[in-house]
């Protein structure tokens, strides 16, 4: 029952935007109290006429500010599609690891457009050089981030749940900013 707990849930505002995503914990709760309503649910039942859900939404809309999130390691393996960007090894073959471009021993700061995700042989190789000056090229260049970006992170880590693909942001929009991602 414990891990079920910590299940990952699509919170949407009363608008049907895609907010974040939260615990099954949180969602009950936010469901019990009355601030929240379940839009899709799985098929396990937690209490009697509970099923767990996978998708809930407030039920009065809540105001959120445009804030750009921070270049955190999960952030930045979302951004740059859980792939090395130096030779294109996906996460399921290597460790991946937060590579700085220009090395920070030469002042090279943790930026979203200096931040990477590399394999741990490519980091090694690069060592505490420039790409550059190691040889080596990036498959593209980072970009920074934007009033966006958390939408398509959040996008990024639900693509593997079939349930919310409605509610997530979509690609018919014509916005190739990060279609760069999905290769």
């Amino acid at each position: 029952m414990a891990n079920l707990m910590k299940q990952p849930v699509l919170q949407l505002n009363a608008s049907l935007e895609a907010l974040r995503i939260i615990s099954a914990k949180k969602a009950l709760t936010l469901i019990t109290k009355g601030i929240a309503t379940t839009e899709v649910s799985t098929n396990i039942q937690v209490y009697p006429h509970i099923f767990l859900p996978s998708v809930i939404r407030l039920r009065h809309y809540a105001k959120v500010p445009h804030k750009r999130p921070i270049p955190s390691r999960r952030n930045i393996f979302t951004r740059d599609g859980f792939k090395c960007l130096y030779c294109g090894a996906p996460a399921s073959k290597v460790t991946l690891e937060l590579e700085h471009i220009y090395p920070r021993s030469r002042g090279g700061l943790s930026s979203w457009d200096n931040l990477c995700s590399a394999c741990r042989s490519c980091n090694q190789k690069k060592r505490d050089m420039t790409p550059e000056e190691a040889g080596m090229k990036l498959i593209h260049k980072p970009l920074p981030s934007s009033i966006h970006t958390p939408r398509f992170i959040l996008k990024m880590l639900g693509a593997e749940i079939n349930a919310w693909a409605p509610y997530l942001w979509n690609d018919s929009t014509g916005d190739t900013r990060f279609q760069y991602v999905l290769h």
